[in-house]
């Protein structure tokens, strides 16, 4: 009788500081998990930050910057052949008028939708392709490219492939004209059943081309590490065979997939 009431009060002590134990650290763990899933969601969020502020960043440079881009080459060729030439210097102008109201057209689509302009109305990548050739034509002063397809789609051509070539394309087109000084460049787009390859050729400068593998970063300017993340995203992959005074093909295959 003596001994019973402290052991037992010791022993509910015991499961008393047992249990508050217990209850302290279900409640760590309870904050430890409340904290992981912010910093997780945090760490989502920044990455999608990222991810649109590259998509974004890329789309600028594939529409507004290469448009601005021609206007700039354009009038300069104006202001060059002014005094000598000017029937010639009108009519840089006036391509570089319209290039200002497709840039303002493509300024508000970009506002609202990021498809490109030229498959927006429904038009096939073989068409917007061929569309692309013949305005790259008319805006360039000294530079004429062509479009050839071959072979027929086996499967459907997903619309974020069709963007992502098309894009590419625009891509390969501006570096060509600022960079390349070529005479002659050719969109060449070969469906290959489980795959469609685009390849843009042209007879210019050439360049040292990045070895295959090589990290986009190590390519120059913006350009080519936006077409190489295009592909990347899609599982595709992008080549570039150039040289010195030998011209430059980019190529660019995509996989495709049974659509279900």
């Amino acid at each position: 009788m003596v001994v019973a009431p402290p052991a037992v009060a010791a022993i509910a002590a015991a499961v008393f500081v047992h249990m508050r134990r217990q209850a302290d650290r279900q409640r760590q763990l309870i904050d430890d998990l409340i904290r992981t899933r912010r910093e997780l969601a945090a760490t989502e969020r920044r990455e999608g930050t990222l991810a649109e502020r590259q998509r974004l960043s890329m789309e600028i440079h594939d529409t507004l910057a290469q448009g601005l881009s021609s206007q700039q080459m354009l009038l300069q060729a104006a202001d060059r052949v002014w005094a000598a030439d000017p029937e010639a210097a009108h009519r840089h102008v006036r391509t570089a008028a319209s290039i200002t109201e497709r840039n303002l057209a493509k300024a508000r689509r970009f506002v609202h939708d990021l498809t490109p302009a030229d498959l927006a109305d429904g038009d096939s990548l073989e068409e917007a392709l061929r569309a692309l050739a013949a305005r790259a034509s008319q805006e360039s002063v000294d530079l004429v490219v062509r479009c050839h397809v071959v072979g027929t789609p086996a499967l459907p051509l997903p619309d974020r492939v069709a963007s992502a070539l098309l894009r590419i394309a625009q891509g390969a087109l501006a570096n060509v004209r600022e960079h390349a000084g070529a005479t002659t460049a050719t969109l060449t787009l070969t469906h290959l059943g489980d795959q469609v390859v685009l390849d843009v050729a042209d007879d210019g400068s050439g360049f040292h081309a990045p070895p295959a593998g090589a990290p986009a970063a190590r390519a120059r300017g913006h350009g080519l590490p936006a077409m190489h993340a295009r592909a990347r995203q899609l599982g595709g992959t992008l080549t570039i065979e150039s040289a010195p005074g030998e011209g430059t093909v980019l190529s660019a295959a995509m996989p495709l997939e049974p659509q279900p």
